[in-house]
């Protein structure tokens, strides 16, 4: 026997998380298709064995998805050989499947295909949660032809089987063109079920991992990121600015006498009320500028790539926004408030961390002190009020 290549794997990009990825063909160690004649069957229960083996290991020893997914890829097209095989997960928001990673030909082609819950075999399998095996597509009235016409190959037969954690379905892993003259062994199947047991065990734990790392850095209140992240952004900002010569600002917000919410209203209007600003502030921002609550009613918006003059306009457009807008309305309220706010950027007035929120933070104390309800720059001082048309569009 010779060493075969395993097919092309295609990692795609989970919504909100991972990059794209596609792997180089790998050689693994002597294996045969599922088409030659079988393993020894000594030689295959230690297989299996091992399989398992390394799986609790890789399940043990770390949180990394992908190398747990890595590990049972592998013995996918080890054991079971199919033409090509995918994982599908499930977007819970829009109830659909995407393809997670795919093995074969075809399977760049499958990059931004979804499949519907409940449509096609995989799209059953994850509704109803049960495993199917489908030896002749062409006499299964449930079997999507649309992704044969996307990906330009020949479905003859399927098995897909959910990646189930209790009773929750998590995706599907689905084999193509598996199946020989004899059908699909039962032995096959109970290992390609043990193997999605081992994938939803380590899909729930990243969930978990990604959950709690969401926790360490996001507000509670206002689902911005926290002052502690702030930090770590902050440095990673001055490195890639000294690096590549770019500019960037920071904006420091604080509401004037949002005490007053609190001590009238209560706690929980007042809470709702941060709410509503960060989530302002965040609709109003660049997708590559950041918003973070500071603590309290403070919160600072970082702007890389940003001149000290356009933040500037960025920090009257935002000040005449929250001085400007009636704030809880849905809930019977008729909120009105104002913003006191202080800008500095980098390099032009610091060129370091604490520097930098030093002068942002006292250009804003300034403003507070005097007349609050005003915008100030560091090294500057408080800016003249602008008229409403050409604060509306600065920035």
């Amino acid at each position: 026997m010779t060493g075969e290549v395993c097919p092309r794997v295609v990692r795609f990009k989970t919504p909100g998380t991972m990059d794209r990825q596609v792997e180089e063909t790998k050689q693994f160690p002597e294996v045969e298709r599922r088409r030659n004649p079988g393993l020894p069957e000594d030689r295959r229960q230690a297989g299996e064995v091992a399989v398992f083996q390394e799986l609790g290991k890789a399940l043990t020893s770390s949180l990394q998805l992908d190398q747990v997914l890595r590990t049972i890829m592998e013995k996918i097209d080890e054991f079971l050989r199919p033409d090509n095989w995918s994982l599908l997960l499930l977007d819970e928001a829009k109830q659909e499947l995407y393809f997670e990673l795919a093995v074969g030909k075809a399977s760049q082609a499958l990059k931004d295909v979804r499949v519907k819950v409940g449509q096609g075999i995989a799209g059953w399998v994850a509704q109803h949660g049960e495993t199917v095996v489908v030896p002749d597509t062409s006499k299964d009235t449930r079997f999507f032809s649309k992704v044969d016409e996307k990906t330009k190959t020949e479905t003859q037969s399927i098995v897909a089987v959910p990646v189930r954690f209790r009773d929750t379905c998590l995706g599907v892993i689905e084999l193509i063109n598996c199946i020989g003259p004899d059908g699909f062994d039962q032995r096959d199947l109970k290992l390609l079920e043990a193997l999605a047991d081992f994938a939803a065990i380590a899909l729930e734990n990243a969930r978990h991992v990604k959950r709690i790392h969401e926790l360490t850095i996001t507000d509670d209140c206002t689902s911005l990121y926290n002052a502690r992240h702030m930090g770590f952004i902050l440095e990673t900002e001055i490195y890639r600015s000294q690096r590549y010569n770019y500019e960037f600002s920071l904006i420091f917000i604080d509401l004037d006498h949002f005490k007053q919410v609190n001590d009238t209203q209560g706690h929980l209007i007042g809470s709702r009320l941060l709410a509503d600003i960060g989530n302002a502030l965040k609709q109003h921002c660049r997708l590559i500028d950041f918003a973070f609550r500071y603590g309290g009613d403070e919160f600072v918006l970082l702007l890389p790539q940003t001149s000290k003059d356009n933040a500037l306009n960025v920090a009257r457009r935002l000040h005449h926004l929250i001085r400007e807008t009636t704030w809880l309305t849905a809930e019977g309220l008729d909120i009105r408030l104002t913003a006191s706010m202080g800008v500095a950027a980098y390099p032009v007035d610091s060129r370091t961390k604490e520097g930098l929120l030093h002068l942002a933070d006292e250009a804003m104390y300034l403003v507070k002190n005097t007349n609050r309800d005003s915008v100030a720059a560091a090294n500057v001082g408080i800016l003249p009020e602008m008229p409403a048309a050409s604060a509306e569009s600065a920035g």
